[in-house]
């Protein structure tokens, strides 16, 4: 089950990974994934709404992964 759980996250994050990448391209076509580990070097997606939505929702699956990731670890 454990292993179930972390592969479901691990995809679930590649996946957003993928989208959030997408939704940058849009705004900087020769946008890499090591390019937005820094969007702010980027005007056009530092500030734009849509990005850092979908930024947002990449955050909130890692922090999910970490929290239930160390849940599992203490049981």
């Amino acid at each position: 089950m454990e292993n179930a759980l972390k592969n479901l996250l691990d995809e679930l994050i590649e996946n957003q990974k993928k989208k959030l990448l997408e939704t940058g391209r849009t705004f900087v076509p020769n946008l890499t994934p090591e390019d937005m580990l820094q969007p702010n070097d980027f005007d056009e997606i530092e500030f734009n709404p849509t990005f850092r939505y979908q930024e947002g929702i990449l955050d909130g699956l890692q922090v999910a992964k970490a929290a239930i990731l160390a849940e599992l670890s203490v049981r």
